[in-house]
């Protein structure tokens, strides 16, 4: 299984993609995810997008165009970790959701991953 892209936010196009292959996850869980794309752009700029990697594992990431001056890379890296951390629930769900209806791994098995 190849690397998955379930949203992103590009403040160049002030644009969100939210990938259709999810529409079952939760209202609530998708609207958190549109927030905390946009407002990362909006503070940092680039392009940020959340996704699963080969794995299963979370993947957060940001890229700029070359040529973006306003772009600070330690200060995108630095929001990301934030964002990992004040948000872990929100992710977590996520993952249970990727692995379990994407991934179809036996719910029991991950949350005995958990103890």
């Amino acid at each position: 299984m190849e690397k998955v892209v379930i949203c992103g936010a590009n403040a160049y196009e002030q644009k969100y993609y939210f990938n259709p292959e999810f529409a079952k996850i939760p209202q609530s869980l998708q609207d958190d995810l549109h927030i905390i794309s946009v407002l990362f752009t909006e503070e940092v700029g680039g392009v940020f997008t959340i996704g699963f990697d080969e794995d299963g594992d979370l993947c957060l990431e940001t890229d700029a165009e070359e040529d973006d001056i306003y772009y600070d890379e330690i200060s995108a890296g630095m929001l990301v970790k934030k964002i990992r951390d004040s948000r872990q629930e929100v992710f977590e769900a996520l993952r249970l959701y990727y692995r379990v209806i994407v991934c179809k791994e036996p719910l029991d098995s991950l949350l005995l991953e958990e103890e």
